[in-house]
């Protein structure tokens, strides 16, 4: 499978720039994953987030960009692109059948400003436009109201609840599970 080229530019609007990750931009990432709503939501491990696990994490995602599997982004502030608001992601890219998920995760400051719907209009927007994508799932916890509103607020449609799906801080975690579909992003 041919890899996935980050988009040139950079996918940006007012609110968010989308662009690669840097070895710089670790101690931003570490922060960001201190924070216990993170935490609560997007580390799966009962071990405390280290700056191994994010050079560990940047690499398994490089070699996943490389391999056509995933495209892995840092959410900065588009005046200052230094500043991490956050990461995203399309995974599980198959051009074959056309599907991917998409997921996001934002630091305490960038909650409440619109940066996740953004994000995920822009990522979702290049993934039908850019990859011709048919179908993209965005998955997440069912106490996670706010990833939800994010799903509705960008077109998702919610499919149902998807039991023990995974793997959870030492046990399992249902996933509330949407879709979108071309001609649905809002």
């Amino acid at each position: 499978m041919a890899e996935l080229q980050y988009p040139m530019p950079p996918l940006a609007d007012t609110v968010v720039l989308l662009r690669p990750w840097r070895t710089e931009d670790v101690p931003g990432k570490l922060m960001a994953f201190g924070d216990p709503l993170v935490q609560q939501f997007a580390w799966s491990r009962t071990t405390a987030y280290t700056e191994a696990d994010a050079r560990d994490y940047f690499v398994e995602q490089e070699t996943a960009r490389r391999a056509g599997h995933a495209l892995t982004v840092a959410v900065a502030d588009p005046r200052d692109e230094a500043t991490i608001l956050g990461g995203a992601s399309l995974y599980d890219v198959d051009r074959e059948t056309e599907r991917a998920g998409i997921g996001y995760w934002l630091a305490p400051e960038a909650r409440g400003r619109g940066a996740a719907t953004h994000t995920v209009r822009l990522l979702a927007g290049w993934a039908f436009s850019a990859l011709g994508m048919k179908r993209i799932t965005l998955t997440c916890g069912p106490d996670n109201d706010a990833s939800q509103r994010v799903a509705g607020r960008c077109g998702f449609v919610r499919e149902g609840v998807l039991r023990s799906d995974v793997v959870f801080k030492g046990g399992r975690r249902d996933s509330v599970v949407f879709s979108l579909l071309p001609g649905e992003l809002r």
